[in-house]
């Protein structure tokens, strides 16, 4: 009988110490995600078959440099990256856009959508970063997130979709980019359509 009875007491600490163990971790994550106010993407790169690409849905909204913005001004291929000033990994990838851009800007149409931001925050995170395509500020609205909705959410910040030539979700990144290679050769494949 005590054999039994430490047996269960030695198997009840292991399973408790398992429980304590993934709660405290899945806290600090929770913990980190609260405190950081974003829900950080993986990296994972969805791409899109052509035969089951759909176009998201039309969205408008002001400009952080002022006037309107409409979606349906969007023509040819598109990337589209989700941000706000504060978000450590959209900071990180904010010069790998503005390359992006100056290597392909006469190509395809960039826009930002600013998921939280005043026009003041984000003119200046525009300003710091040497971020020259316009953003829509969204913090309002959410239609610009509401218009991926059903297809393929930008559901981390930072998200980045590429549009193909018809305007419609050819590929999303979710999480930062930390190099030019991936943007280009999604973008260089849209183009070569």
């Amino acid at each position: 009988m005590r054999d039994t009875v430490r047996r269960l007491l030695t198997v009840s600490a292991a399973v408790s110490a398992l429980v304590l163990t993934a709660c405290a971790s899945t806290a600090g994550v929770a913990g980190q995600v609260g405190d950081a106010g974003y829900l950080a993407g993986d990296g994972i790169v969805t791409e899109i078959a052509p035969e089951d690409r759909t176009a998201p849905g039309a969205f408008t909204g002001p400009l952080a440099s002022g006037g309107e913005f409409d979606s349906a001004t969007l023509d040819g291929v598109a990337l589209v990256n989700f941000w706000y000033a504060a978000c450590p990994p959209c900071r990180v990838e904010a010069p790998v856009l503005a390359e992006l851009h100056g290597e392909f800007g006469d190509r395809v149409d960039f826009i930002g959508v600013n998921v939280r931001d005043g026009a003041a925050q984000a003119m200046a995170f525009e300003e710091e970063f040497g971020i020259e395509y316009p953003s829509v500020l969204d913090d309002q609205s959410a239609q610009g997130q509401l218009a991926f909705t059903g297809i393929i959410a930008p559901n981390a910040v930072p998200s980045t979709i590429i549009l193909d030539a018809d305007g419609r979700v050819a590929a999303r990144v979710s999480g930062a980019v930390t190099d030019t290679s991936i943007l280009s050769t999604l973008l260089q494949e849209e183009l070569e359509r």
